[in-house]
């Protein structure tokens, strides 16, 4: 009994650590953010502000089209992720259920995709997208970001499609539906929770990325929010109160997206084959 008592108070206390330590980062960029700028270097440190204001969220508006900014990464990286999801699930299933020539090779190309830097591609999609005049358009981002998470999509959501019996769809060709038919009837509603999971995550890509945005737009009013962050890195200084204010409203749309998306997953993970 002593033993398991000790036991559990080491635990209890490593874990709260851990999440001291994983928490307190997020922390202190929301007090930078309502910190006046004299306080955000002032000397002790202040870990709770002293005067709170919301300047920092004032100014971002202010000086940098922010709202903009917001706007084109929400629809660059919903475009993007939707157009992923579609194109992923059909190869998925087609990869998970068939048998052809070259399919092997295909999953053998899909990995090997996933070894490569991407910066190494940098050079060559740039001129391609010069070449098809698509430099200052976000369909460039959208096309880039597309391409760039159709393999790894492909290979999650094959091994979802692998878990899930065939006898499923045959039952429900005998019922006379059609493969398609069968596919989106049967197996996504069972598969919600794996859709859901990737939509998230080449959401969440797509929102975080930069160097591709850097790249291949330079029009002010089509820059992602990552390329507008960046510009708070000024030659000799860093503005921190607004990169903080900036950081805690990029970070809202994720956390909204994986509040809704947790019920969404729970709801799907209690369907069952013989729900009607």
């Amino acid at each position: 009994m002593k033993r398991n008592y000790g036991y559990r108070i080491i635990k209890v206390a490593f874990l709260t650590l851990h999440l001291i330590i994983m928490v307190f980062p997020l922390y202190w960029i929301v007090i930078t953010s309502l910190k006046p700028q004299k306080e955000i270097f002032s000397y002790p440190v202040h870990y709770w502000p002293e005067q709170l204001t919301l300047q920092n969220y004032i100014n971002i508006f202010k000086v940098s089209k922010f709202n903009i900014y917001m706007a084109n990464s929400l629809l660059v990286s919903v475009s993007s992720a939707l157009i992923v999801i579609v194109i992923a699930v059909c190869s998925a299933y087609v990869l998970a259920r068939f048998r052809f020539r070259g399919h092997r090779q295909i999953m053998l190309g899909f990995f090997v995709t996933q070894m490569l830097p991407g910066f190494i591609a940098l050079a060559p999609l740039y001129m391609m997208m010069s070449n098809m005049h698509l430099l200052n358009h976000r369909i460039a981002l959208i096309l880039m970001y597309t391409v760039s998470l159709i393999p790894f999509s492909t290979i999650m959501l094959r091994g979802f499609f692998q878990r899930i019996p065939s006898n499923l769809e045959e039952a429900a060709l005998i019922d006379g539906c059609s493969q398609l038919s069968a596919l989106v009837r049967v197996i996504i509603p069972i598969m919600m929770p794996g859709i859901s999971s990737m939509f998230i995550f080449a959401f969440v890509q797509n929102w975080n990325e930069l160097f591709l945005a850097v790249m291949f737009i330079d029009n002010e009013a089509l820059k992602t929010l990552p390329v507008a962050m960046n510009s708070f890195v000024l030659k000799f200084n860093v503005d921190w109160g607004s990169m903080s204010a900036g950081t805690v409203l990029s970070v809202l749309p994720t956390i909204i997206l994986f509040a809704l998306a947790q019920r969404f997953i729970v709801e799907g993970l209690t369907q069952g084959a013989v729900k009607g």
